[in-house]
């Protein structure tokens, strides 16, 4: 007893001291940045809200300033779009001229990985391991930062129920629960637990507030909901990420509540640093404080630029609007000075915490950036998150894994010896450095009869002669299939997600050979491929995973990885259907009665395949399940199921936690994700999963955004996807 009391006080003085130590940090970073201020002009204060593009245009590229002069004359605080140490050496060298040498902040894209690309961030929210996805931002942290990058624009935190937005491929889903936890999971890799070490940088919580949810889809487009709607299903991610201690927001480029959310003052300044407390600055997207015209909602740029201050936007990214007219209405007394001052001062910390002051070259080491950028380390982590992410969809009659005595395999379709696509949307990757599958499947050994198939521009069936004969002659047949890269992405909303009918007609045509057909789905969003789905024996969903993809995908096929990957979004089996979710209301008419009830006529309701489904090469059985007693400390109750591997090889399975609210002051989902665990059992091992009930589990936000627990009845609900539930009634009294 006397060892454990000396232990916790231990750990209490030093929690003390560690308290103390922060806030003697804190006000010298508040001396020195108020001291900095003082000597500042308006001209330089307001250069440090403006941010131009150093290099490529990663929208439309209106950018009209000289950069290196204007940046030695202290009117540039940040450049996007500069990597490599070299190359922002040279800018930053050109900001030490400066009269006061306030460094610059560097911020790129890095959505999913640097120079190693790991998979799509979707694809990583398939693998529901929190501990893969922080790892696969940390090694992209840390090679941004070699490269002289202080800042990433991710992660992208938007939820969506529209697979046709082609930007679901840099989130984590459809469920605003889940959303949370990678949000938190990719802020911490990103950041650590401290932005002053050099492999770390600044992230950056985008799109704020509701861009997932654009009208039809289409990029860009409106987005018109209710604020109860806002608050239970979007909002919980970008709130995560603010008490995850992300750096910084961006805006977002759609209308929000009848406003354009960088013009928003309820979303940046009253919801975001004035309820939350978020201390970092917010940036807007590409152009969109000049975009507020287009909106109709400023009638020039300086109307624009007195709408994006007045509401809390601290940096313009590229339109310049705050550069050409923030002087003057400041001058003319149309903006307050503490508006600037405050804006200043967010990114002001934020480079003071860098220990960008201290040296301002501290991030362009081109000996660290040679030695860290595509390591065997980074190289080993991408290739372990990336079969983390591959989700088997169907695995009729065990045809995988692929057994040792496979000596001929059929090769079919040419992405599968495309570096390019095997990067994905959003891209930072070396394409050169890509292993792609036939190049993986050569390293194995594995005797290859290659045919493309089809042709990767037009989607047509090409020499299918020579294509089935190939299938005839080999023991198993895998065909990578599926969208190119270029499909999926911002800018690249679609109509139809559907898979070519070319391509999964090739499908069905090698299934007529007898011979195992395993097909590779590759693709940056859900999609339609209903023949493929009846005709294939076995099918993998690998996503675009990056530079370890071929040898990812290798892994899991002859089984040295058994897959355990989970859908993060719903897969719809029509357009018509889209938007798809699983967290639907019930509505008057629930659809579960049949005749007069929410359905199609043409098409049916339910998808081809729902959120959190995935398969193993083994079995999980469930136990029935059981309520524990809470604690009386927060927990109201627990779950409690037992999970038995019933097959013949070790594999993970993830746990699901459901709840229904059955009567509440509010229309609420028929079914939501409330907790989940990942468990790897051996053949023939149990293990019992618990879940504590809570607050967090059992309330929601009102119509006034405000969150309440309401007692009464409860469905909780446990299994291996969000459709095969097992059912518990839980009363909260």
């Amino acid at each position: 007893m006397m060892k454990r009391l000396i232990t916790y006080s231990c750990m209490a003085i030093f929690a003390m001291g560690s308290m103390a130590q922060n806030q003697k940090d804190e006000a010298q970073m508040n001396r020195f940045i108020s001291g900095l201020m003082k000597k500042m002009t308006l001209e330089e204060k307001v250069g440090q809200l403006s941010q131009c593009s150093g290099g490529f245009a990663t929208g439309p590229d209106n950018t009209r300033i000289s950069r290196t002069e204007d940046i030695s004359k202290g009117l540039i605080g940040s450049l996007l779009n500069v990597s490599g140490a070299a190359n922002t050496r040279k800018y930053q060298e050109a900001a030490m001229k400066s009269r006061l040498q306030i460094p610059l902040l560097f911020g790129l894209d890095v959505i999913h990985g640097y120079r190693t690309g790991f998979p799509l961030p979707l694809a990583e929210a398939a693998s529901f391991d929190l501990d893969a996805i922080e790892r696969g931002s940390r090694c992209a942290a840390k090679e941004a930062a070699a490269a002289g990058l202080h800042w990433t624009f991710a992660p992208m935190v938007d939820i969506s129920w529209d697979a046709r937005w082609g930007r679901v491929m840099e989130g984590a889903g459809e469920d605003p629960y889940y959303g949370s936890l990678v949000a938190k999971a990719r802020v911490h890799g990103l950041q650590g637990d401290d932005l002053s070490k050099e492999n770390t940088i600044l992230s950056c919580i985008k799109h704020f507030a509701g861009y997932g949810a654009a009208i039809a889809g289409k990029d860009y487009n409106s987005v018109d909901m209710s604020m109860g709607q806002f608050a239970n299903f979007y909002m919980p991610p970008y709130k995560a990420g603010a008490e995850a201690g992300a750096a910084t927001f961006m805006s977002a480029f759609n209308d929000f509540n009848n406003e354009p959310s960088t013009g928003s003052t309820f979303l940046l300044r009253e919801l975001l640093k004035n309820q939350w407390g978020f201390k970092g600055f917010v940036v807007s997207d590409w152009g969109s404080v000049g975009e507020m015209m287009n909106h109709r909602y400023a009638k020039d740029e300086k109307e624009a630029a007195y709408k994006g201050i007045k509401a809390g936007l601290d940096m313009e990214m590229v339109s310049e609007c705050y550069s050409k007219n923030l002087v003057s209405l400041v001058k003319e007394g149309k903006v307050s000075i503490k508006l600037v001052d405050d804006a200043v001062r967010r990114i002001l910390e934020q480079k003071y915490k860098l220990g960008l002051f201290d040296d301002p070259f501290r991030y362009c080491d081109e000996e660290r950036e040679r030695t860290v950028i595509g390591s065997q380390e980074s190289r080993k982590e991408a290739c372990y998150v990336s079969e983390r992410s591959i989700v088997l969809l169907k695995n009729e009659n065990s045809v995988l894994p692929l057994s040792s005595s496979i000596k001929k395999v059929a090769l079919i379709g040419a992405l599968s010896k495309s570096q390019k696509d095997m990067c994905g949307a959003w891209s930072c990757a070396e394409v050169g450095k890509v292993v792609t599958l036939y190049e993986a499947m050569e390293k194995r050994g594995v005797d290859i009869n290659y045919n493309d198939g089809y042709d990767l521009k037009t989607n047509k069936i090409v020499n299918l002669d020579q294509t089935l004969a190939a299938a005839r002659q080999s023991d198993v047949v895998i065909v990578a299939m599926g969208e190119q890269a270029w499909e999926s992405g911002e800018m690249r909303s679609k109509g139809d997600i559907s898979i070519a009918a070319e391509q999964q007609r090739l499908v069905s045509e090698l299934v007529k050979t007898g011979k195992p057909v395993v097909v590779l789905m590759m693709c940056g969003r859900p999609v339609i491929f209903n023949e493929v789905r009846r005709e294939a024996p076995a099918i993998l969903c690998t996503w675009w995973l990056g530079s370890e993809a071929g040898n990812a995908i290798c892994n899991v096929l002859w089984g040295d990885y058994n897959p355990s990957g989970k859908l993060p979004m719903t897969f719809p089996q029509h357009n018509g259907q889209i938007p798809l979710y699983y967290q639907y209301k019930s509505t008057g008419r629930p659809t579960a009665l049949g005749g007069w009830c929410a359905k199609y006529i043409d098409i049916p309701t339910e998808p081809a395949y729902p959120f959190g489904y995935g398969l193993s090469y083994t079995t999980f059985n469930y136990s029935e399940v059981k309520l524990l007693p809470g604690d009386g400390k927060g927990t109201y109750t627990r779950v409690a199921v037992t999970v038995t591997n019933t097959g013949k090889c070790e594999g993970e399975e993830v746990v699901q936690l459901y709840v229904r609210d059955e009567v509440a002051s509010i229309t609420r989902p028929i079914k939501e994700l409330k907790g989940f665990e990942k468990i790897k059992l051996n053949p023939g091992e149990s293990k019992t999963v618990t879940f504590d009930v809570k607050d967090e589990q059992l309330g929601f936000y009102n119509n006034q955004m405000k969150f309440i627990v309401e007692k009464g009845d409860f469905t909780l609900m446990v299994g291996g996807n969000s459709r095969d539930l097992q059912e518990i009634k839980y009363i909260l009294n």
